[in-house]
């Protein structure tokens, strides 16, 4: 059964802003420590409010913190953004791999079949 509320709507938070590729790369720039939103324009080629929209996204989902010294804020990742996303993809990550194992079992079989065909 599907569960709504506050985790359903985080998850959806967290998936909507890893949807993005531009937010996939800030969140990879920001695996090596802080930066600025002004540093985090710069390889995107990006002006400060277009990049200031991504982070709000990102920071929603819980994905990264902004902080608040004197003039500037600085970004970094927030590593436990991740985990409710990470355990429900590992409930998925099980059935594929039982989906997985049950078609190379199948194909082991039809390959057996074709090397020793049962003829009249």
């Amino acid at each position: 059964m599907v569960k709504y509320g506050v985790e359903s709507e985080r998850l959806n938070n967290t998936f909507a802003a890893l949807a993005d590729p531009t937010r996939r790369e800030i969140l990879l720039y920001l695996v090596s420590g802080e930066a600025t939103v002004k540093e985090l324009a710069e390889p995107f080629n990006m002006s400060l409010p277009g990049i200031s929209k991504h982070l709000k996204v990102l920071e929603k989902a819980g994905l990264i913190e902004r902080g608040k010294e004197a003039q500037w804020r600085p970004c970094k990742i927030r590593p436990d953004g991740l985990k409710e996303a990470s355990g429900w993809l590992d409930h998925y990550k099980h059935f594929w791999e039982e989906s997985f194992d049950r078609l190379d079992a199948y194909l082991r079989q039809i390959q057996a079949e074709n090397k020793n065909p049962e003829g009249p």
